[in-house]
């Protein structure tokens, strides 16, 4: 046993094995970084794409954190405005139309995305008003007097 341990002090493990509960205790559950941020988005396969993306040669611990809880953000904002526009359309479904509504509805949303352009969307309903028909008011007025057009007809 001494020669396993290198000593005669009696340890027989090596390496982590007095930090991570060898004996003394019951072993603690991982928490995820995100449930530590308090995220839904995940934070660590965030971090590992920052670092695959080759953005930076070193990435600290907290720009994952962060840029996790703004597309979290972007993400619930999307979805709130296209389930407002999907229930203004009597639907329970979100379809792309109600995310195309929603974005280019927004104005801070539709200049982030101004030059995004989403498939099966369509475009927002604008009709100019040059083409539109030029109501008449003479018209409008004159089959209210009923008098008035009985005269012509007796002459």
């Amino acid at each position: 046993m001494e020669a396993a341990g290198g000593g005669t002090s009696g340890k027989l493990k090596k390496g982590a094995g007095g930090r991570r509960g060898g004996g003394a205790g019951p072993k603690k559950k991982p928490v995820s970084r995100s449930v530590k941020a308090g995220l839904q988005f995940p934070v660590g396969r965030i971090g590992r794409y920052l670092k695959k993306g080759r953005y930076a040669q070193r990435v600290g611990t907290g720009a994952p954190v962060y840029l996790a809880a703004v597309l979290e953000y972007l993400a619930a904002e999307v979805l709130e405005l296209a389930g407002n526009a999907a229930r203004d359309n009597k639907k329970n479904r979100i379809i792309p139309r109600h995310v195309l509504l929603a974005v280019r509805n927004d104005e801070e949303l539709g200049k982030l995305l101004s030059g995004v352009t989403i498939a099966h969307g369509g475009v927002l309903p604008n009709i100019n008003p040059v083409l539109l028909p030029k109501k008449k008011e003479k018209e409008s007025m004159e089959p209210k007097s009923p008098k008035a057009s009985k005269s012509p007809k007796k002459a």
